[in-house]
């Protein structure tokens, strides 16, 4: 598949499903494909299994292979699939590949979470990966390196199909996609509640980690917003808000561990994330257990 129709198949909600364990704390494939299936029904179609809200740096080289292959095998051939790699470069490397032999149809290299970096630095690691892993790539901006500017400079790389820009500067973000002029794809890296100001300035799609939980509703939002239509899209919003601002509490430290914990109430059991994510008290799971209800009913009206 050449870059431009990759693309196209990725202009959408790119949603990162949470890492199923059992009840030993081990990576459970039978689960995850359970999860895969309900949102592959609802109509999701592009998956980013294991990245951050996926607890990515929690999981091994092996594990995360483990989930791109249930991944692949519960969303179907006509899902994309990408796989997040990161850290040492040349692990980094070799698991875009094997991720790629395991099902993923891209790779997104995840923030640099090293101690020293400099845009020079991340010039070379990122041109590594481009070079080194055989598909599209696409890169998550979350901090101010890599510069917008070095980011220009690698959208000349053929491989490099898109990024995922979450800083919260919408007015950068609109310069950055108005000076690339479509070369790649800019897309919201900060979800549901940030999604609909980087759509009115140029952005194609958003992550999301809400519709683990609430798949339908964040595609109609989505719809909505690639039609125009933001009063439709913002009362979609409306429904899926409470589950991002709890997620944000505490410097978005409940991120992993809400959806987690949420997805009981579809009949899934994840176990709770690993160390050092945050768990949840009995008073916290009590709030969920009132908040979910009216949100869930919300999504399947909308036919789930």
């Amino acid at each position: 598949m050449s870059a431009k129709a990759y693309r196209q198949r990725i202009r959408t909600v790119q949603l990162v499903p949470m890492t199923a364990y059992d009840s030993q704390g081990e990576v459970c494939p039978e689960t995850q494909k359970k999860l895969i299936a309900r949102l592959r029904a609802a109509g999701i179609r592009v998956f980013i299994p294991a990245a951050g809200s996926a607890e990515f740096d929690g999981l091994s080289h092996d594990e995360i292979v483990r989930v791109i292959a249930a991944t692949r095998e519960g969303a179907g051939n006509d899902a994309a699939v990408m796989a997040p790699v990161g850290r040492q470069v040349r692990e980094a490397i070799r698991l875009g590949r094997d991720a790629l032999r395991a099902g993923a149809d891209s790779v997104l290299v995840m923030p640099l979470s090293h101690p020293y970096v400099s845009n020079v630095g991340a010039r070379d690691y990122y041109r590594a990966i481009l070079d080194g892993v055989d598909g599209p790539v696409l890169l998550y901006k979350k901090a101010e390196i890599p510069s917008d500017e070095l980011l220009l400079e690698l959208a000349e790389h053929p491989r490099l199909v898109g990024v995922k820009y979450a800083v919260n500067d919408v007015d950068a973000f609109r310069r950055i996609v108005q000076r690339d002029g479509d070369r790649i794809d800019w897309y919201c890296g900060t979800a549901e509640r940030f999604a609909p100001f980087f759509m009115q300035a140029g952005a194609r799609g958003y992550t999301s980690g809400a519709g683990n939980l609430c798949p339908r509703l964040t595609l109609a939002m989505h719809a909505a917003l690639a039609a125009g239509n933001w009063t439709e899209a913002m009362r979609h919003l409306e429904w899926l808000q409470p589950i991002e601002e709890y997620r944000a509490r505490a410097g978005s430290s409940y991120n992993i561990t809400f959806l987690k914990y949420a997805l009981r109430h579809v009949g899934l059991e994840f176990g709770p994330p690993r160390p050092p994510n945050r768990q949840l008290t009995d008073a916290e799971r009590q709030e969920i257990d009132r908040l979910l209800p009216p949100i869930l009913a919300a999504e399947r009206a909308q036919g789930g």
